[in-house]
């Protein structure tokens, strides 16, 4: 079997089972396994594979017809243009968070902007794989940052890819339950929480059940974690310090109410993704 028939074969098993962008894994799956790069694939498509990578690839495309996302298999997802390790332990970056990002960089440099000011200090909580935190250190370079998630494992995660982006310097670990164990005041907490309602989680699709439940459930009405960054969060913010914070969908209305209701934040406002639904909030520090 030369590479062409392999990657048909993927393309046709996958669409049979009626997995989305099924030609789009059938190449990607084959790409990895042969580490190949798309160039040299379409060059060698004539060339014979070995049995064992066969298997491999047979093996894979079972696990993609399982529910078992393509990015934990290559362990890999690109985000703000930085190839991100990922696995089981953590959730796959989302191109619609790159919105959070854009808009905590352009807050950083409006600050550099109205007044010289040491590095500033910014903490991602629930960071996961810490995609948040090194597209905001590699983007901009007067920043400190504490990265702190419940989780030993997403933490350990996370600083594989600071380290594959260079920025460990500038960073800090925590394992913490939220607050918990963070000290110190910040500049601006950037979050992209657990925001799903606990019942909806069982009727997502597949590939998304197969991604931590830590990292996913809400609670009942999905605001949990909201609540605590409302609440706790404008203690650990300096004065002129900012909350942002990625939402689902439909939550602009509730988690903008919380905000109002704590009575600490002002200047809230709200940013929609890329496929137009409302996806961030912002909120000052009053």
């Amino acid at each position: 079997m030369n590479i062409k028939e392999l990657i048909n074969f993927g393309k046709t098993t996958l669409e049979k089972n009626k997995v989305e962008d099924a030609g789009i894994i059938a190449r990607v799956l084959a790409q990895y396994i042969l580490k190949m790069d798309r160039n040299k694939i379409v060059i060698n498509e004539n060339s014979n594979i070995e049995e064992i990578d066969k298997h491999r690839y047979y093996l894979a495309i079972i696990e993609i017809i399982q529910g078992m996302p393509l990015q934990y298999i290559t362990n890999s997802q690109e985000f703000y243009g930085i190839q991100m390790y990922v696995n089981e332990k953590v959730l796959i970056p989302q191109p619609d968070t790159e919105i959070l990002v854009q808009e905590v960089i352009k807050i950083i440099e409006q600050k550099n902007k109205n007044k010289e000011q040491k590095d500033m200090e910014i903490l991602d909580m629930c960071t996961g794989s810490g995609c948040i935190a090194v597209a905001i250190a590699t983007n901009v370079q007067n920043v400190n940052v504490m990265l702190a998630d419940a989780s030993r494992e997403a933490l350990e995660i996370a600083k594989v890819n600071a380290q594959h982006a260079n920025t460990t310097e500038k960073f800090k670990f925590i394992q913490t339950n939220m607050f918990e164990n963070v000290e110190g005041k910040f500049d601006i907490i950037v979050s992209n929480p657990p925001y799903i309602e606990t019942d909806t989680i069982k009727s997502l699709d597949k590939q998304v059940q197969n991604e931590p439940l830590l990292a996913l459930d809400g609670g009942k009405d999905g605001l949990k974690f909201y609540r605590i960054l409302v609440n706790e969060g404008y203690k650990y913010l300096n004065k002129d310090g900012y909350l942002c914070m990625e939402i689902g969908y439909n939550q602009k209305q509730k988690v903008e109410e919380l905000l109002k209701q704590n009575e600490k934040y002002t200047s809230i406002y709200t940013l929609k993704d890329f496929n137009g639904n409302d996806r961030v909030v912002i909120a000052k520090l009053k």
